[in-house]
């Protein structure tokens, strides 16, 4: 086993991306005989790979059947490569097998038996034996047999067990001993037996790539006993959406309780609110459309949105407000609303846009990783602009004739104050009154 680390020149001094030279280069490796070649590119999750997806079970035989099944299948997906796992990966070993039967009757315990197989081949080091003495130091002494013969499977047969009885065994009248193959390590995921599989992204985003995993007939169902744990970067796509609904809740809720304090009512600001979905429509268009995948940076794309889009909303229905109250119909002060804002919307689009150019034509170091976020904000925020002057101010029509319903019913008729006041050509009364209605209505009745 071992790594080859290559350094790549600098974005802006080559003309081909990183996965577009692996793309180029895995070819020439799948040549190699018995050869497993990967490029790793350090998942977000701590995996080498892209997609990483973890069995567990406490029977090691389901689980290795089901890891290799599920390894072949992923095989097939288009757009999964460098499919591994860690099931595939074994070694030559010596399997004793204990016989309990026949061990009995000799005497010997099964621990007796796995004791001087141990010393045997791996070795031990106990504090009773002898110690290599150095003038500032003792050093244990590892007492195991020579490499010649921990390579001899006779020898290995021929050891001898110790019996309760006082006699000594040979290890094969107590066990089977054979050669076999076995998992070249055993890592273990909750205290269960875990096996790791892997795969490299090549032209499918990752929630396609898991969703395809998830529908192959080795996972539906997995067998008994086997459990399925998500890891690595499909892990981490879980929590960010969880994350992301919560946050952009919480955010709807932060603009609307500030917008309800500003104009002091509820239903105004929802005349505003309207314009969020507008915005997450074109967001996904624009992604689709750049054939750009939802992930984390497209989802900090679409939270910037909501301050952006919702400016421009606000800016049309307290225009609107302010012209109803100069005395204005509703229609018209809709209408000058719409026109006396236009200019300010456009311009504050047009700049937001050519801002976020750079960063959608992926210039500079790193930018085909920020560019989804600035291909959110471009669709979203072009297709809102265009819907917001249409969207909104119907919203607001209605929301605004809703509001002097609800006045009408609640304040019912009003009552006007009326004023006697009688008079004569001397100042002193005869009979005549003045009924004053209001400050600039007078009518005389005789």
């Amino acid at each position: 086993k071992g790594k080859l680390y290559v350094n790549i020149l600098p974005r802006e001094e080559r003309e081909i991306s990183q996965k577009e030279f692996e793309q180029q280069m895995r070819p020439l490796f799948q040549n190699i005989p018995g050869a497993r070649v990967s490029f790793s590119g350090g998942g977000t999750g701590g995996s080498n790979k892209d997609l990483t997806l973890i069995l567990k079970s406490e029977n090691a035989t389901a689980l290795r059947q089901t890891a290799d099944a599920l390894e072949r299948q992923m095989r097939e997906i288009p757009g999964l490569v460098d499919v591994t796992s860690s099931a595939s990966l074994v070694k030559p070993e010596i399997l004793i097998k204990p016989l309990p039967a026949r061990a009995g009757d000799l005497g010997i315990s099964v621990q007796a038996i796995a004791r001087t197989a141990s010393l045997a081949t791996l070795g031990d080091r106990e504090s009773s034996l002898a110690k290599f003495d150095l003038p500032d130091r003792q050093i244990p002494i590892r007492v195991q047999l020579a490499e010649e013969f921990r390579n001899d499977l006779d020898a290995i047969k021929n050891l001898r067990i110790p019996s309760q009885n006082g006699g000594l065994v040979p290890l094969s009248a107590v066990a089977e001993i054979t050669i076999g193959s076995g998992p070249a390590e055993i890592n273990r995921f909750d205290r269960y037996r875990q096996v790791s599989l892997e795969a490299n992204l090549q032209g499918i985003s990752l929630g396609d790539a898991v969703e395809q995993v998830q529908g192959l007939p080795a996972m539906n169902p997995l067998p008994e006993g086997v459990t399925e744990q998500s890891d690595g970067d499909a892990e981490i796509m879980i929590e960010v959406f969880t994350g992301f609904l919560s946050a952009l809740g919480f955010a709807v809720l932060c603009i609307y309780a500030i917008l309800v304090l500003l104009y002091n009512n509820f239903l105004y600001p929802m005349a505003i609110l309207v314009a969020l979905p507008l915005s997450i429509g074109g967001a996904l268009l624009g992604l689709l459309v750049m054939q750009k995948e939802l992930g984390l940076f497209a989802l900090i794309g679409i939270v910037l949105l909501m301050g952006l889009v919702t400016k421009n909303a606000i800016l049309l229905v307290d225009c609107s407000l302010a012209n109803e109250k100069e005395g204005m119909s509703q229609f018209h002060a809709v209408r000058e609303a719409c026109i006396s804002r236009l200019r300010p919307i456009l311009m504050t689009t047009l700049s937001t846009i050519a801002g976020m150019l750079p960063i959608a034509l992926e210039l500079g170091a790193g930018g085909a990783t920020r560019s989804p976020m600035a291909i959110a904000v471009i669709g979203g925020f072009s297709t809102a602009t265009l819907l917001t002057l249409v969207v909104v101010p119907v919203w607001f029509t209605y929301i605004d004739n809703f509001m002097h319903w609800l006045q009408k019913l609640f304040r019912g008729k009003e009552v006007r104050p009326q004023l006697d006041v009688s008079v004569n050509g001397n100042g002193k009364g005869n009979g005549k009154s003045l009924n004053v209605l209001k400050k600039d209505s007078i009518t005389t009745r005789g």
